[in-house]
């Protein structure tokens, strides 16, 4: 398995996986890689050198600087997240403010969901008490991953 360090034309950097250098060719080539943050399959391979482990720990007393992660996993870290929180939850789209409502006042059983609200619609619910969290969820997030 070749582990190669990836970046799409918006600079965004991720990991990509594959069986052989001649696959990374014929998927990119066939444009079949795409980036997990805008689903740009302009995507091209960055130099990279390979890891070595020797051995399992530090000896004793030495200590080790610790690292700090770099952008790559950050934004990896949070893609994890947002895909465990799409499999969590049910997406109603457009009506999220009339289901918000419907379970805020026991209308309905309790569950998670997700859509899409006006900024309008995000006022009216805080001021009824009924808390949202906003981000932006990138494309490909929405699409089966390969």
């Amino acid at each position: 398995m070749k582990v190669f360090d990836l970046t799409c034309s918006a600079g965004h950097r991720f990991e990509g996986w594959f069986a052989s250098a001649e696959q990374f060719t014929a998927q990119t080539d066939a444009r079949a890689v795409h980036c997990p943050m805008c689903d740009s399959a302009d995507v091209h391979r960055e130099p990279s050198a390979p890891r070595l482990n020797f051995g399992g720990g530090s000896h004793a007393g030495e200590s080790r600087p610790q690292q700090q992660p770099t952008d790559s996993a950050i934004e990896s870290a949070v893609l994890k997240q947002l895909r465990r929180i799409i499999s969590g939850t049910e997406d109603v789209g457009t009506r999220f403010a009339e289901e918000a409502r419907r379970i805020h006042y026991d209308e309905v059983p309790t569950r998670a969901i997700r859509g899409t609200v006006t900024d309008r619609e995000r006022r009216d619910l805080r001021d009824e008490g009924i808390e949202t969290v906003s981000f932006a969820l990138p494309p490909a997030l929405t699409e089966t991953m390969q």
